[in-house]
C-alpha cells in the first residue's frame, strides 16, 4: 500500500510539474501543447526497422499482408479509404483505424455474437476491439477524490481482476497485456497530435488487459472534423474514456459531446483490450449480421 501511495503521488507531481512548465514556457492562451512535427512514433518495441510513422504502416501492411495474423485477414480483404466508412491509415500513429458512421468492424468475442467492433489494427500486429453496449454505470474511481492515474483506479482493478476472470477461458486467452496510453489530456483546443502526445507522455503509457478507449481515439473514430457526428464509437448513454483532466475524467455523453468531470460520478463503462497477433480471422464480413470471428 505504501508503494502504491507513493507512485500515486509521484504520477499527481509529474502532471503537476509538466503542466506548470508548458504553461509556463508556451502561455495558457496557446492553441497547442506542441507543434505535430514533435510528436514522433516509436516503433522498436514492435520490432519494426522504420523510423518514421508512414515507414511503420508501411511495413506493418506488408508484414500482416504475409504473416497469419487476424490483421492479414482483414488487410487482404477490407479496403483502405479516405473518406466515409472504413479502415483508414492513422496519419499519427502506426496503425488502420476505424472511421465513420458504421463500418463494417463488428466481431464476436467471449461468445458475445458482433458484440464488439474492431477499433484498430496495430503496428505490433494485434487487434484492438471496444464493446459496444456497457457493461453497468461504474465509478471511475471509489478510492481517492480525485485522479490519481487510470491503473491505480478502482474501475481499473475491476476490470483487470473481477471482469477479466469472468471472460471465458477462450477469450482471456485470445487477449494479451498491452501498453495503453493513460496521461491527462489537460488541454481542450489541442491537436490530435498534441492529444497522442499528452495520453502518452504526460503521465501515460501502462501495460494492462483491459482498459477503456481514449479521448483522442473517440474523435479519431469520426469520419469528419465534428467529432460527434459520423462516429460510430457514439452510444446512448453517458460514457468514460481513459483519458483525465487535472482531477477530472473525460467523458462523452449521450449526444456525442466530450465532457469532464469528478471520478466519483457514474458513468457508463465501455471494455476495450487488444486481441492477441496470433488470434486468427476465420469467417465473418464485419457487419452486424455477419461479424467477424475470431479463434
Amino acid at each position: 500500500m505504501k508503494e502504491k501511495i507513493k507512485k500515486i503521488l509521484k504520477n499527481r507531481i509529474f502532471i503537476c510539474i509538466l503542466t506548470a512548465i508548458i504553461f509556463g514556457t508556451i502561455g495558457a492562451s496557446a492553441a497547442t501543447y506542441f507543434p505535430s512535427n514533435d510528436v514522433t512514433y516509436d516503433n522498436t518495441e514492435s520490432g519494426l526497422k522504420s523510423t518514421d510513422v508512414q515507414g511503420a504502416i508501411d511495413e506493418l501492411y506488408n508484414t500482416c499482408k504475409t504473416s497469419d495474423s487476424g490483421g492479414k485477414e482483414l488487410l487482404n480483404n477490407v479496403p483502405i479509404v479516405t473518406s466515409g466508412n472504413g479502415l483508414y491509415i492513422d496519419d499519427i500513429e502506426c496503425r488502420y483505424f476505424y472511421k465513420g458512421a458504421n463500418p463494417n468492424n463488428y466481431i464476436t468475442f467471449n461468445n458475445e455474437q458482433a458484440g464488439w467492433r474492431i477499433m484498430s489494427i496495430e503496428c505490433d500486429g494485434t487487434i484492438k476491439i471496444v464493446r459496444i453496449n456497457s457493461i453497468g454505470n461504474m465509478k471511475w474511481d471509489d478510492s481517492y477524490p480525485d485522479y490519481a492515474g487510470f491503473e491505480y483506479s478502482s474501475l481499473s482493478e475491476y476490470l483487470n481482476d473481477t471482469y477479466y476472470n469472468n471472460l471465458n477461458i477462450t477469450a482471456r486467452n485470445q487477449i494479451v497485456s498491452h501498453l495503453w496510453g493513460t496521461g491527462s489530456a489537460t488541454r481542450t483546443n489541442v491537436s490530435i497530435a498534441d492529444l497522442v502526445w499528452l495520453e502518452k507522455n504526460n503521465g501515460g503509457n501502462k501495460e494492462m488487459y483491459i482498459a477503456l478507449p481514449s479521448r483522442y481515439e473517440y474523435q479519431r473514430t469520426s469520419s469528419v472534423q465534428a467529432y460527434g457526428t459520423n462516429n460510430w464509437l457514439n452510444y446512448n448513454a453517458n460514457w468514460w474514456t481513459i483519458s483525465a483532466y487535472f482531477s477530472n475524467v473525460w467523458y462523452i455523453d449521450s449526444s456525442g459531446s466530450i465532457y469532464r468531470t469528478s471520478v466519483s460520478k457514474e458513468q457508463a463503462i465501455r471494455p476495450t483490450l487488444y486481441l492477441s497477433s496470433e488470434v486468427k480471422i476465420i469467417g465473418g464480413t464485419g457487419t452486424q449480421s455477419d461479424p467477424y470471428i475470431v479463434e
